[in-house]
């Protein structure tokens, strides 16, 4: 190979400076107003904040894994540029599901159409579909199952109790599910969070796949319900985590979606204030939601930012943004802007 030809791939591989910020450049370009515009300014807050010193959670609602958000969110957790964690027990397992059954999982792109006989259908043939993306029920759920059975059986045993996302970061952490990886684990954003251990919180995982799993085994005598810790203990842990790094520049809330995932970690702020008395708490310093859901104050997911006042979560000085559009498509372009790709 010519001289010319290795300086070329070496250009490439490398990647220098001159070829990225492609899509920030891109966005600032073209989203000059409206939600476009809000696109902007948040991701710009978001850096400011992170660059400046500060924290940042990310809430994770609707089925963001199923989505394959971890392509993009597994960058930012690897990056530095998201410190804590709240999901659903859906996105923290099906994260799982899609790291280790992707080869298996079915896309219909013409979901809309489908009949109530065709749901019955994919129903028999093992599919819990998830708008245009189909979760094999064997492949992922079950296979996922027949491992962490075992390592709740060994809580049990043992006389111990963890955390839901606990037992994920064993999971993967083990190295058991290997053998089943259908994509490239760097886009697995649970796993990318396993590695640096980084602080999940998973308010009403009992509602999920794997809940309900545990669940239907506590009422049949073969597992104790005390090996799970709970939602109070995620509360308390988050009021100790948020008490030792709201200093400085603060920590930011990014929501994605509404729901629990949100709802849950950002009571923290008025609880310490309020309930516990520690009044030089500071508020959550930035905020962000990217939703479809229609502005009403009626619908807390769909109320605007300033509400979030009048309970002592933000004040009039926090930087706040509401983008109203679809997040599989705007969270991946902010994560692109913030890590600069």
């Amino acid at each position: 190979m010519s001289t010319t030809a290795n300086t070329s791939v070496e250009t490439l591989v490398t990647k220098p400076s001159n070829t990225k910020k492609l899509i920030s450049t891109f966005i600032e370009k073209h989203y000059r107003h409206f939600n476009a515009a809000t696109v902007v300014d948040a991701s710009k807050a978001y850096k400011e904040h992170i660059e400046g010193g500060g924290k940042m959670m990310v809430t994770l609602a609707g089925a963001m894994s199923t989505a394959e958000l971890g392509v993009s969110l597994a960058e930012m957790i690897r990056n530095g540029k998201v410190q804590i964690i709240s999901c659903t027990g859906a996105n923290l397992e099906e994260d799982v599901f899609n790291l280790v059954a992707h080869d298996h999982y079915q896309r219909i792109p013409g979901y809309r159409d489908l009949s109530p006989q065709d749901e019955q259908v994919l129903f028999e043939k093992g599919f819990n579909r998830v708008t245009d993306t189909c979760i094999p029920e064997e492949e992922a759920m079950r296979r996922i199952e027949r491992h962490i059975i075992k390592l709740w059986k060994g809580a049990m045993e043992k006389g111990e109790s963890y955390l839901p996302h606990e037992f994920f970061y064993k999971l993967l952490l083990g190295g058991e599910l290997k053998q089943y990886y259908q994509i490239d684990p760097k886009d697995s954003w649970l796993l990318a969070a396993a590695e640096k251990n980084l602080p999940l919180i998973v308010p009403g995982w009992e509602d999920s796949t794997l809940g309900n799993v545990f669940a239907s085994y506590c009422v049949t005598g073969d597992l104790k319900a005390t090996i799970i810790k709970s939602g109070i203990e995620y509360m308390t842990f988050l009021a100790d985590w948020y008490t030792k790094n709201c200093k400085g520049k603060g920590v930011g809330f990014f929501q994605i979606g509404g729901g629990i995932a949100g709802d849950f970690p950002i009571c923290v702020v008025p609880m310490l204030i309020q309930d516990l008395k520690r009044k030089d708490t500071p508020f959550w310093a930035y905020f962000c939601q990217i939703s479809d859901s229609t502005t009403s104050y009626g619908s807390y997911s769909g109320a605007v930012p300033n509400e979030k006042i009048t309970w002592g979560k933000l004040n009039p000085a926090t930087p706040r943004f509401v983008i109203e559009s679809d997040a599989s498509i705007v969270a991946p372009l902010m994560f692109a802007y913030i890590l600069e790709w």
